[in-house]
């Protein structure tokens, strides 16, 4: 079977959703293939416990996509045609140091202030100060995330021009511990502000990382833990609905498994079953780089962009463990009753979370540093369970070679599941084994053959360090997703600025491309349809 449309995009996470859908409105004939029985990618909610409770089998939290002018502007009518609604959890966090204290963030700056100043006086004006801080500088940065390479300054060239530029170019390549343990003097509040910091699964010691100090703490403080309501999945169905009132196709439960390429020229991609998809114009890739480059021979790649995939890092693996339960878990708090909260979990102290991120890199598991997210979206959103029912997931990291000391991923992760649990348990005494009515763990390796993207169970496309961000990534001079097989674009995590979930890849590749089509997006957007 033959199929020729005007774009081809193949993989249907929603960066590449969100790259159709501009394409679509533009006019473009355009089909999504993915291997998947649902596009989404990493923004899926699945039933895969017990029926009706319905986890986000990856992403939760989408605060970062909602500065995105996708929905900040609404430019695909995702919130006002569509039905994408945002709920904003409050407490934002809470967290368990490993003395037993406890710290909780409120929506309320004032609030999270008086929290912080129960540890230190000084560290509640720091935090203050940060926020204020950052507020300055914010806009900066979300432009620079929110234009393609080559389409605007260099970060460290637009925060020169800023009046605390100096400063600010000093914290960009600083670590994030390097900012925290500045600013902060108080062992439990520096915890905090690692655990959050570390939530991208970036090391916390790795040079560039210092904005993270700011940029998810600052975000959270303005929006909490955004979480849509119906569940992470429904931000593709948003996409999907208005890709297909553009036009636009999803065909899924459809591998890639190669391209095509004529002259010199990508013209469209092979399936599993031998079909072929072919574009009269081009065709957009989300497939991880490391897959991709598999797909044609390696002279059209050029002996530069393979030695860059060669080397691009990978990142951190993820562990996770889902839990349909009959009750929320309540945690222990400062106050007299215990608390619940959509976004919570351990706060290590902050020399463990080094300890344990650089463990990661050589195959064992730093106990006493183990990062653990605990979510419980069930808590304001009732539409994913049952009544009475919740979803509890607990989001780790784990090496993609399984440690010595658990013998093999196919009993070992049932091994580190069942700590994590007792962890979340001392945490949440209320949460009972007679509460769980049923419960799985995915591996690093579950979590790739789940999703071939998720390359060796990565979930955020790739380390974000200096070596591979920005004009790095996915490789020094093709960061513009510009591949250097003509007629090939990329999207996705493995392009500026990165993973999770902020649609940076994706409206930034719809830039570019709609700009080689002689088209432009803000004037598409504003007009309504195609622009020239």
């Amino acid at each position: 079977m033959t199929t020729t449309v005007d774009f081809v995009v193949a993989g249907g996470g929603h960066n590449s959703l969100i790259t159709a859908a501009y394409l679509a409105r533009a006019g473009q004939e355009v089909v999504v293939l993915d291997v998947r029985s649902e596009a989404g990618g990493g923004a899926a909610t699945e039933e895969i416990l017990t029926p009706g409770f319905l986890f986000d089998t990856c992403s939760t939290g989408q605060t970062l996509i909602r500065v995105n002018p996708l929905l900040s502007k609404d430019e695909l009518g995702l919130v006002s045609e569509f039905g994408l609604t945002y709920i904003e959890p409050d407490p934002v966090a809470h967290v368990v140091f490993p003395d037993g204290e406890t710290f909780t963030m409120w929506l309320d700056v004032e609030r999270t202030i008086e929290e912080i100043a129960r540890f230190s006086a000084a560290d509640a004006v720091a935090y203050r100060r940060m926020l204020d801080e950052f507020d300055e500088v914010k806009g900066v940065y979300s432009s620079y995330r929110f234009t393609p390479i080559g389409y605007g300054p260099s970060i460290d060239e637009a925060l020169a021009a800023h009046p605390a530029g100096a400063i600010w170019r000093r914290r960009n390549v600083m670590s994030a511990w390097d900012v925290i343990r500045r600013e902060f003097e108080s062992r439990h509040i520096q915890a905090f502000m690692s655990w959050m910091a570390f939530m991208t699964s970036q090391p916390i010691d790795s040079p560039g990382s210092g904005y993270l100090a700011y940029s998810l703490v600052g975000g959270r403080q303005r929006s909490s833990w955004s979480v849509p309501l119906g569940g992470s999945a429904s931000l593709p169905r948003a996409l999907v609905a208005a890709l297909e009132a553009y036009g636009g196709s999803v065909v899924t439960d459809t591998l890639v498994t190669s391209l095509i390429t004529e002259e010199g020229r990508c013209v469209g991609v092979e399936t599993e079953d031998g079909s072929e998809y072919r574009a009269r114009v081009g065709v957009v890739s989300s497939i991880h780089v490391k897959d991709l480059v598999g797909m044609a021979p390696a002279e059209m790649w050029g002996e530069g962009f393979v030695y860059g995939v060669d080397t691009y890092d990978e990142g951190l693996s993820s562990f996770a463990s889902y839990y349909a339960a009959t009750e929320a878990p309540q945690f222990r708090s400062s106050g007299p009753e215990p608390i619940g909260a959509v976004s919570a979990g351990t706060a290590p102290w902050s020399e463990d979370v080094i300890e344990f991120g650089r463990g990661l890199r050589e195959r064992r598991l730093h106990r006493p540093g183990t990062f653990l997210l605990f979510a419980t979206p069930t808590l304001v959103d009732e539409t994913r369970a049952p009544a009475g029912g919740h979803t509890v997931k607990i989001l780790s990291l784990a090496p993609y070679e399984c440690p010595d000391d658990l013998g093999d991923w196919d009993t070992g992760k049932d091994v580190l599941a069942a700590e994590h649990f007792q962890t979340l348990r001392d945490c949440a005494p209320n949460l009972t084994e007679e509460k769980i009515l049923a419960w799985k763990a995915k591996s690093p390796v579950d979590i790739e053959a789940g999703n071939p993207h998720m390359w060796r169970g990565t979930i955020h496309g790739g380390d974000r360090g200096l070596a591979y961000g920005g004009p790095q990534r996915p490789v020094p001079g093709w960061a513009s997703h510009r591949m250097p097989i003509p007629g090939l674009y990329q999207t996705g995590a493995t392009t500026h600025p990165g993973g999770s979930i902020t649609g940076g890849p994706g409206r930034n590749a719809a830039i570019v491309i709609l700009d080689d089509l002689g088209m432009s997006l803000d004037s598409m957007v504003a007009k309504g349809g195609d622009s020239t």
